[in-house]
């Protein structure tokens, strides 16, 4: 694919309306991991592609449109991807380049403005009202992200443009791939009513089911059904952000630098785990990281939550809140093994578990910090006097005794 097909347009039916007013983007890369690759790799264009590790537990991180039309998408374990297109080429990661290449197209879109709210590696949500005298009208701002994405780093990308986030978002879906989508005022209710409930933002594989057992299946159905039954299908918050979603109603801004409103980390065992010493060991490892970090940024949270995985790909997760915010690796841990405990599975092999801290707020320096004393205070001078360690000899020089690999290897076999 050369560059100028690159920034070729999906041919899209032009709504009816004009973008006045339209001033929120949603700038998406295609199938950026795999793009990256066939940039660096040209003679892969036109073949089904993914990337990620061939065999074992690897799974598919991307996968080119001709790809795709194998049934391969992301998350779906490369084995099962590799025999179900016999001609797959796998394409082993380099997040090193993927994390470069994006730095490169954000910093393509704050030269557009500074607005700029990033969702993740390959996409995020731009305000252009304020770059419209200088740029031209928001479709115009679109196609010129789209053609020096294209001509600068030679990589496709799809943008959605309208009044508001959710609409923006969903119309960066419907291009892709390599399209420009502009979605009217007028327009919106025409363009959202015919779409399945699964494409509103926060809709997901629960929800659409609690949603079609009470006859919801596109977004006019939601539209057009009263908030008082939609509160009883999915819940009083759920209920009523669907139902104005239905009617394009979404007053979000688009936010600049934004906190992050959660810390985690997980792992993916190399094989099925079923004793409890062994996974209680990693929820031990998994809580030191979470608040290592919570410290490191001067955090602290109020909710811990684990999420476990079972060999079998079924997923839950659970959570408490604490008594008090907390950034002490010793609390988070006996939080996440009482949740595991409470979940009665002693015996069933698991393929990985987590922990995340949520409800962040800013730490006080103060040893007074937040009411905590007693054992936790004493708690959290030992975790910082490792952190001092940490900083000076490096990861690794300090840990607790259960996690010293008493093999002789020097580390933890998950790490």
């Amino acid at each position: 694919m050369s560059r100028k097909q690159l920034v070729r347009s999906k041919e899209l039916p032009e709504l009816p309306g004009d973008d006045s007013g339209c001033t929120i983007l949603h700038a998406d890369m295609d199938a950026f991991f795999a793009s990256v690759e066939l940039r660096r790799q040209p003679e892969l264009r036109g073949r089904p592609v993914a990337v990620g590790h061939p065999g074992g537990r690897g799974v598919v991180l991307a996968a080119t449109y001709e790809a795709r039309t194998f049934g391969i998408y992301s998350a779906m374990p490369m084995s099962r991807a590799m025999r179900q297109c016999g001609g797959l080429v796998v394409v082993p990661p380099d997040h090193a380049s993927y994390s470069e290449a994006s730095k490169q197209v954000m910093a393509i879109l704050r030269s557009i403005t500074p607005e700029v709210q990033p969702l993740s590696l390959d996409e995020a949500f731009l305000d252009v009202a304020g770059a419209q005298r200088r740029l031209g009208t928001p479709r115009q701002i679109a196609k010129q992200i789209r053609s020096q994405i294209a001509d600068e780093l030679d990589l496709p990308c799809s943008v959605g443009v309208a009044s508001t986030k959710f609409v923006a978002k969903l119309a960066s879906s419907q291009a892709k791939p390599n399209g420009l989508l502009v979605v009217p005022r007028e327009s919106v209710i025409a363009f959202l009513h015919p779409l399945p409930i699964g494409a509103l933002w926060g809709v997901g594989e629960r929800t659409e089911e609690a949603l079609a057992r009470i006859g919801m299946r596109t977004i006019a159905d939601i539209a057009h059904t009263d908030v008082s039954t939609l509160v009883n299908a999915v819940g009083k918050a759920a209920g009523a952000h669907l139902h104005a979603l239905a009617w394009g109603r979404d007053a979000r801004p688009v936010v600049t630098d934004e906190p992050d409103r959660s810390i985690g980390s997980e792992e993916t065992f190399a094989r099925d785990i079923a004793d409890r010493g062994a996974i209680v060991r990693e929820l031990l490892r998994l809580s030191e990281r979470c608040a290592e970090r919570l410290r490191a940024g001067g955090l602290v949270a109020r909710t811990a939550s684990i999420k476990i995985r079972f060999a079998d790909f079924t997923t839950i997760t659970r959570s408490r809140t604490l008594p008090e915010p907390t950034d002490v690796a010793q609390v988070i841990y006996d939080t996440s093994c009482r949740l595991y405990d409470a979940l009665g599975i002693d015996g069933s092999p698991l393929r990985l578990v987590g922990v995340r801290m949520e409800g962040l707020a800013a730490a006080r320096s103060t040893p007074q910090q937040l009411t905590i004393a007693g054992e936790q205070e004493e708690w959290r001078a030992a975790e910082q006097a490792v952190d001092q360690v940490t900083a000076r000899f490096g990861r690794g020089a300090v840990r607790p005794a259960a996690l010293v690999d008493r093999s002789g290897s020097g580390g933890s076999p998950n790490t």
